[in-house]
């Protein structure tokens, strides 16, 4: 590398993959074959998409590092036919898939050029956007996904700036498909940086995070109106 990076996305991606990696240390490879906390999969079917997540980005970084347009996917269903070979993978070798798989996508950033960092790429939903944003697309797979683990991390444990960009990204996505515009004021932060809207919750940033990503309700949060807090999808 000829230039220092200018993404400030990637000590989130250093630090989610540590978070990452602790949480699945602590889970046993009887609980992979087990549910994780996303509907359908196993924890081995949660390793693989982590693991092939990974290995996505590095295809943008090498797009963004010699301007040769290459997906993240060679076909829309590419992503859910990796997933589900991975998932037949024995646990020791999905672990060391992750492993391997970020250090790729860490070491192809590495190379990347202040310039390089600034080429425009495109995400597998088809948003254009500079390469200073990989490192970010994995940070939230990282740290999401450590809650997703039969093991289970925790949002509270999340970095509070990490949580409060999480929460404007959420509500940003959730905005483009719900019909109702949902707003959020954080309890336990004095901040206006959350766009209102036509529904405000209130609660603390860790249940918001958690409810807007779709991993579930809290009896800490409420809407100013007393309306009930509408259930949410899983987002990534």
């Amino acid at each position: 590398m000829t230039d220092a990076p200018t993404s400030s996305y990637l000590p989130w991606m250093t630090e989610g993959h540590e978070y990452f990696m602790s949480v699945l240390k602590r889970t046993g490879d009887e609980q992979l074959e087990g549910p994780s906390a996303l509907p359908g999969w196993t924890g081995r079917h949660l390793l693989s998409h982590v693991g092939h997540n990974a290995r996505a980005l590095v295809r943008l970084a090498h797009w963004a590092a010699t301007g040769e347009p290459t997906a993240m996917y060679p076909n829309p269903s590419a992503r859910a036919e990796e997933i589900e070979a991975g998932a037949l993978w024995p646990a020791a070798r999905l672990r060391d898939f992750v492993e391997d798989e970020q250090v790729r996508l860490s070491v192809a950033l590495d190379r990347l050029t202040r310039a390089r960092w600034q080429a425009q790429v495109v995400t597998a939903q088809g948003r254009t956007v500079p390469a200073t944003t990989i490192p970010w697309l994995r940070s939230r797979e990282l740290w999401i996904h450590a809650c997703d683990l039969p093991s289970g991390g925790d949002f509270a444990e999340f970095p509070h700036d990490f949580t409060d960009a999480l929460i404007a990204d959420a509500l940003t996505r959730r905005r483009t498909a719900q019909s109702v515009e949902v707003g959020v004021r954080a309890t336990d932060r004095e901040t206006d940086a959350f766009p209102r809207g036509d529904l405000i919750v209130e609660g603390p940033s860790a249940d918001l995070a958690r409810w807007l990503t779709g991993r579930g309700t809290s009896p800490h949060l409420r809407t100013t109106t007393g309306a009930p807090l509408p259930q949410l999808p899983p987002w990534l």
